[in-house]
């Protein structure tokens, strides 16, 4: 029963925050009012113990697979070079650099622990980027640069992390090893990734392909999906976060959810939005939790230390500006290689300005990765010494976390201040542009239909008042598209009235709708396979029209159905 009020008291304070927040008006991003809550719950009584382990397997799979899911494949690729310099080169930086500087600020944290604090704070955490940045003006460029970094980086981070704490325990430490390693875990765990997720892919494909698509079984298997591929990946020794990430984009690349029905994918959207807010929320309400029992831990070491509290404030602090600077200098060194390497090759590039690096430099925040790895260090018992200096270390963690959040959400709101969005971002355009050529599509097809039916009125055995009617129906719609190219403004989505006496005209228009909407999705995913959109333009645009689908479904299954008829309308 404790656990399951904790549950409960969990779920219903995430949706609690979340109104304090909107109602409120409080211009604090929402996982730091988490926080704050968590916290006080803490201080009120509540306690909630804190398995690293069970914290990544249940709440990191999901999330990443699902942002993998989210992220624009095309500009991920276009921007390959640099997320991948962010992901890999800047936390070896980051991870060499604090580590000698902590080192040197608190001698007694010997070299090794210092490497294995630092690596364990270089990787960004996805749902704090997220966040941060989430109903904002910043550049859809820095966007997905971010994300596309907090994806990847949390397996060159935990990498560097473990081969730190190895030698802090062992003193021992191979170069070798730890790229081979490094080699093996990440390269294994995308391949696995990718493999299960194609082979569930295709099953998925049998499945829909011989009739079988019940939204929730669908949707139950598709949840586990995250958590299968993780465990299988952790089990080979391999990096299951970058499995999970793999798989995401390897669901997302066959396209698999355009096979299954409107209504799973309009539930299935559904259900991964409230997994999404809920969990990120219950991410940042536990690491509230925590906060109590890691500040009274951390002035207790201090004390113990012979030195005052506010130096571990001050040391945290110190922390989260080196953190900060080294960022600052990597993506300006790398921002400025990219423009010399273009001018060289006479190529143009993006000339990013010094407030995008600011931004892209306060928006590497710590997060749950970072409290989860921390807190897997070994605690001393009986029989063996423990990790040295666990406790300090958990608390300057701690510190940098919240600190981290709070230097974001101080200056974000400021840097986005009065930023235009990205002229050249193609989503910009390609919306508009592909609605009204989707508005056309639909134009030509009934002008063919019209076309159609002129030629079947020759026969004499076609029946004049089905062609009456739909011809009624033809011309309504076309004047509804033809309405829809003069109005760019408005949803090429919208749908005109129908009389509900007319039983038969509203089998003829809905089966008209349905047509048409198939040969949107088809010219729709041919512009996506000639790179023409991406795939982001794609998600929006298809979710338009599942919404139109799902409308007309309902009204297909209201109609009145004739013995021995067939109501086309519904068959897709």
């Amino acid at each position: 029963m404790h656990v399951v009020f904790l549950t409960l008291a969990l779920l219903t304070v995430s949706g609690i925050s979340s109104l304090i927040s909107r109602i409120g008006r409080i211009p604090v991003p929402l996982p730091l009012i988490q926080i704050a809550i968590g916290a006080i719950a803490a201080l009120a009584g509540l306690k909630i113990g804190f398995d690293p382990d069970m914290f990544l397997l249940l709440f990191i799979p999901p999330l990443l697979y699902a942002d993998a899911y989210r992220m624009p494949m095309r500009e991920f690729g276009e921007l390959r070079n640099v997320i991948i310099t962010l992901a890999l080169g800047l936390v070896v930086f980051t991870t060499l650099g604090c580590g000698y500087f902590i080192h040197w600020m608190i001698p007694p944290i010997t070299l090794p622990a210092a490497f294995a604090l630092a690596a364990v704070m270089s990787p960004t955490d996805a749902v704090s980027v997220g966040s941060m940045i989430e109903g904002g003006r910043a550049p859809a460029r820095v966007v997905h640069i971010l994300h596309g970094e907090a994806l990847l980086n949390d397996a060159s981070g935990l990498v560097c992390f473990k081969f730190a704490v190895a030698a802090a325990m062992t003193g021992i430490f191979s170069f070798q090893q730890a790229l081979g390693s490094f080699m093996f875990m990440s390269a294994g765990g995308i391949v696995m990734g990718v493999l299960i997720a194609w082979a569930a892919c295709r099953a998925e494909h049998v499945l829909l392909v011989r009739g079988y698509d019940d939204p929730p079984t669908h949707i139950t298997l598709a949840m586990m999906l995250p958590f299968a591929i993780y465990l299988i990946a952790d089990a080979a020794d391999c990096s299951g976060i970058l499995a999970a990430v793999a798989g995401g984009m390897t669901v997302k690349f066959t396209g698999v959810m355009n096979e299954a029905r409107t209504e799973t994918r309009l539930k299935a959207t559904t259900v991964w939005d409230m997994v999404n807010f809920t969990f990120n929320a219950v991410i940042f309400l536990l690491l509230g939790l925590q906060l109590p029992d890691l500040v009274t831990e951390g002035a207790r070491i201090a004390r113990q230390g012979g030195v005052s509290p506010w130096f571990l404030i001050l040391a945290i602090i110190a922390i989260q500006l080196s953190m900060s600077t080294m960022r600052f200098i990597w993506i300006w060194i790398s921002i400025t290689a990219r423009r010399l390497f273009a001018h060289v090759r006479h190529r143009q590039t993006v000339i990013t300005s010094a407030r995008t690096v600011l931004i892209m430099t306060v928006a590497g925040t710590r997060g749950a990765i970072t409290l989860a790895a921390i807190l897997s260090l070994p605690i001393a018992t009986a029989t063996s010494a423990g990790f040295p200096g666990r406790d300090l270390l958990v608390t300057l963690a701690a510190g940098v976390i919240i600190c981290s959040l709070v230097l974001a959400s101080a200056t974000m709101p400021a840097l986005m201040a009065g930023m235009q969005m990205d002229e050249d971002d193609p989503s910009l355009r390609e919306l508009d542009a592909m609605r009204i050529e989707l508005a056309q599509t639909a134009v030509q097809t009934l002008h063919a239909e019209q076309a159609a039916l002129a030629h079947h009125e020759i026969d004499h055995d076609t029946d004049e008042e089905a062609v009456d009617l739909k011809q009624e129906a033809i011309s309504r719609l076309l004047h509804e598209y033809q309405d829809t190219l003069k109005r760019l403004d408005n949803s090429a989505a919208s749908q005109s009235g129908i009389r509900a006496t007319a039983i038969r005209e509203k089998r003829a228009e809905l089966a008209l709708r349905f047509h048409v909407i198939r040969h949107m999705r088809e010219r729709l995913h041919l512009r996506v396979m000639q790179r023409r959109i991406n795939d982001e333009t794609e998600a929006t645009i298809n979710q338009e029209l599942d919404f139109i689908e799902q409308e007309l479904q309902i009204e297909a299954h209201s109609l009145p159905r004739q013995a021995g008829e067939e109501t086309d309308a519904t068959a897709h």
